[in-house]
């Protein structure tokens, strides 16, 4: 079977929201030609033990273990590396954006000319001030350093061809693979299309860096440490 799209969604401790988690999958894979695969990141709860169980009834939902934990954006690598699909996909597991909201991104793909070269993205609403104005500046940061337009850098889904991912180079392993993957977009001319998606509470846990503002202060430093590299790189291409 020809596989149109694969989700990849990196689970760290996520164990109380995956029955809600999975649930939401089933939408998608109601669709024909879809996968959706669940990448366990080294959790330390009880993720390891109840995965199995919960994606027994759908044949096009399946795992990936991560034996260490090398970050959120390894997550992903390894689901993107174990894929099927023509196009690939990624989102959060935390449930505060809808894993059916890749469906609106396959839209936009199914409506595009065969030959299109897009990159898809989400453009979150529903958020407090404070990280719309923190995301808003790191916009505007990433903007000037590296001369093309970007924003709402996190926003998921993010959706593009195989043959992009195939062009990767030494892409990071934390959360600065969205600029990574956004930017190298934009670089290589991809079409970028973006639509709106709603953007909500945890359902269960906490995050790993919206903390509070010492923890995004951490965030912004690795960032920034990522981007001054990315743009030494392209100055010595």
């Amino acid at each position: 079977m020809t596989v149109e799209l694969s989700l990849i969604i990196p689970c760290y401790n996520e164990a109380k929201n995956l029955p809600t988690l999975v649930k939401r999958c089933s939408e998608v894979l109601n669709q024909p030609n879809l996968e959706v695969i669940l990448v366990d990141n080294c959790s330390s709860d009880e993720t390891a033990s109840i995965l199995p169980e919960l994606i027994k009834p759908y044949p096009s939902l399946r795992s990936v273990r991560v034996e260490k934990n090398q970050g959120y954006g390894f997550g992903i690598l390894s689901g993107l590396k174990a894929a099927n699909g023509k196009y690939l996909a990624w989102t959060h597991a935390d449930m505060q954006t809808d894993p059916a909201d890749v469906l609106k991104g396959l839209a936009e793909i199914n409506k595009a000319p065969a030959d299109s070269q897009l990159f898809i993205k989400g453009q979150r609403y529903g958020r407090p001030f404070s990280d719309v104005f923190f995301t808003l500046g790191m916009g505007v940061f990433e903007t000037l350093l590296l001369g093309t337009w970007l924003y709402d850098i996190n926003a998921q889904p993010t959706i593009f061809p195989k043959s992009f991912f195939d062009s990767w180079k030494n892409p990071p392993y934390d959360f600065a693979l969205d600029l990574y993957a956004y930017y190298q977009a934009k670089k290589q001319n991809l079409l970028i299309k973006r639509f709106p998606v709603h953007f909500g509470k945890r359902l269960h846990g906490v995050s790993t860096w919206n903390i509070n503002w010492r923890a995004k202060m951490k965030f912004i430093i690795r960032t920034v440490n990522f981007s001054l590299s990315l743009r030494k790189r392209l100055k010595g291409a």
